[in-house]
């Protein structure tokens, strides 16, 4: 199909309050059609084949980077969010493409060593700005991200923006209404980070050691539940690590079907005509149901205490984020090591510095430390 006829196709299938490709506002810089590819598949690919997406591969997602070959990494994380929110749209009748373009660069704002290296940054932004990787994602892609001489950042469509812009109050550019709610895709985007993110932390804590799954089914109903899914699906199998990796496979299906269930149940009672619609409504079209999010609740809790304040990781992320704050310091000393291009796409040294240092993988920290002579060569 060529691009007329894929819009054709997102206006006769798709729900009445999707983004429909062919009704976007376009782009800062107006750039002709692709003959293709929607506007919004089109920025698809510009971050999948952008350098702040493949520098994902080497950032922290929960374990720091070296620590094992199989754990997640923000990369890997991005695709599994790309994946769950791609086929929850399938079923909701939503823009794939819109999911697509921000499950991948949801993450590409966060900086070398994961959440504590975020607060790191913005513990020395706190004086000028601060720091918050949603802010941050947007920034790469309208201001430090480079594909061409005739503007910068990947000039992406206004839509895609929009629902980038999590946490932050958003008006129509028309009316100047206040919407309540970003775009029904980015609602979708937003369950699809934690839900993915719930589940491959289980994993990879099971696997570390870390989280012990006889325990988590005496503490949480969720996790129960998902085991004794498998147990009735696999009678008399042994409990051993291939055991608890399909409960946690029944966890993630556990969760995106109650998504589905209560979204399209919330739907299908409001029917909201259009995207304005859904943005201004009274309540999120998707959403968990209020049984599931109690439970997604306390799956989160517990994984904070049992796993993400575990001295086995962090140990590893105290050390790290040590290592990020004295690089930040004395690159403050030396801006000659900060390059160029930082200096230009910024108003203060604090903010090229920060930019410089969010945009590291994980390695790429110590590299750098090693050349200013904070560690050893």
């Amino acid at each position: 199909m060529n691009r007329q006829q894929k819009q054709e196709l997102e206006r006769r299938r798709l729900h009445p309050a999707a983004v429909k490709s062919a009704e976007s506002r376009g782009r800062a810089w107006p750039e002709d059609q692709d003959p293709w590819r929607t506007c919004l598949e089109r920025d698809r690919d510009r971050i999948l084949h952008c350098t702040a997406f493949r520098r994902l591969e080497y950032k922290t997602q929960v374990f720091v980077n070296h620590v094992g070959d199989h754990h997640r990494t923000r990369l890997t994380h991005s695709l599994e969010v790309m994946q769950v929110a791609r086929s929850m749209a399938g079923v909701l009748d939503l823009n794939e493409g819109l999911v697509e373009a921000v499950a991948l660069s949801h993450d590409l704002g966060h900086p070398p060593y994961g959440h504590a290296g975020e607060e790191a940054l913005h513990a020395r932004m706190k004086d000028h700005g601060g720091f918050d990787h949603n802010r941050q994602s947007v920034r790469v892609v309208t201001v430090l991200e480079r594909r061409s001489p005739a503007y910068p950042g990947l000039n992406l469509s206004y839509e895609v923006l929009e629902c980038l812009k999590k946490h932050e109050e958003v008006a129509d550019p028309d009316t100047g209404q206040r919407l309540r709610f970003p775009f029904l895709e980015a609602q979708l985007v937003d369950l699809a980070d934690s839900t993915a993110y719930h589940y491959h932390d289980v994993e990879d804590g099971i696997r570390a050691g870390i989280l012990d799954p006889r325990a988590m089914e005496k503490d949480l109903e969720l996790w129960a539940r998902a085991c004794g899914q498998v147990r009735a699906e696999l009678p008399g199998a042994e409990e051993n690590y291939l055991f608890w990796r399909r409960a946690a496979n029944e966890l993630l299906g556990l969760t995106i079907q109650d998504i589905l269930d209560e979204s399209r149940r919330r739907l299908a009672e409001d029917r909201p005509g259009s995207p304005r619609e859904a943005q201004t409504a009274a309540r999120r079209m998707i959403g968990h149901s209020p049984e599931m999010r109690s439970r997604v609740a306390a799956l989160h809790e517990y994984l904070y205490e049992h796993m993400y304040y575990d001295e086995r990781v962090n140990w590893h992320v105290r050390r790290a984020t040590d290592l990020l704050e004295h690089l930040f310091d004395a690159l403050l000393e030396r801006p000659e090591a900060v390059p160029q291009r930082f200096h230009d796409a910024s108003d203060s040294l604090h903010r090229a510095v920060c930019d410089y240092i969010a945009g590291m993988t994980d390695r790429y920290v110590e590299r750098v430390a090693r050349d200013l002579r904070i560690l050893p060569g």
